[in-house]
């Protein structure tokens, strides 16, 4: 382990020195290249900027309203009958949207359960084991101009519940 703790030191360093010199030996203009380069990513970020504020409304308007309240009350019964933890579902929820949206709920939790808990290690587990779904989908597919998904969808939310299955025995909830 310490070999790899040793070569993580010299990874990024090496790293520059090789596109320099891969720069020098081919003769290609670096800095051209790289305002070339942020010209693109500016303008894929003005392509999928409304998908971004309208996905960050709706996530606004889904916690103001109290729907995921309402949600998370309407599965109690069944996140009981799975052992999962009630106060988890609207993080389980919010985060297939929003990441940003799912860490304020996630620190919600911590300050209410602490984060040594037992709902705070899973929620933190939680975090690190599932995706916002919803938010890849949109951005990635409208940027590379996919209208057929095909099976992503299902594929998503199967190996969300994966990560969330798979957060509920590493925090040893079951």
């Amino acid at each position: 382990m310490g070999f790899f703790y040793y070569i993580s030191d010299f990874i990024i360093p090496l790293l520059l020195f090789y596109i320099i010199a891969y720069a020098i030996t081919e003769k290609v203009h670096v800095y051209d290249e790289f305002v070339r380069g942020a010209a693109d990513g500016i303008r894929t970020v003005l392509k999928i900027l409304p998908t971004l504020v309208g996905l960050m409304a709706a996530v606004g308007m889904l916690r103001a309203s109290g729907f995921l309240d309402f949600v998370a009350e309407y599965l109690t019964g069944m996140a009981e009958f799975l052992h999962f933890p009630v106060q988890l579902l609207p993080l389980a929820i919010i985060r297939l949207f929003s990441s940003s949206a799912a860490t304020s709920l996630a620190l919600d939790i911590y300050k209410s359960y602490g984060t040594d808990s037992s709902i705070g290690l899973t929620a933190s587990i939680m975090m690190g084991c599932t995706e916002t779904v919803f938010y890849t989908m949109s951005v990635y597919f409208l940027t590379a101009k996919v209208t057929k998904t095909r099976w992503t969808l299902a594929g998503a939310l199967i190996s969300t519940l994966a990560g969330i299955a798979a957060s509920v025995v590493l925090a040893g909830r079951m």
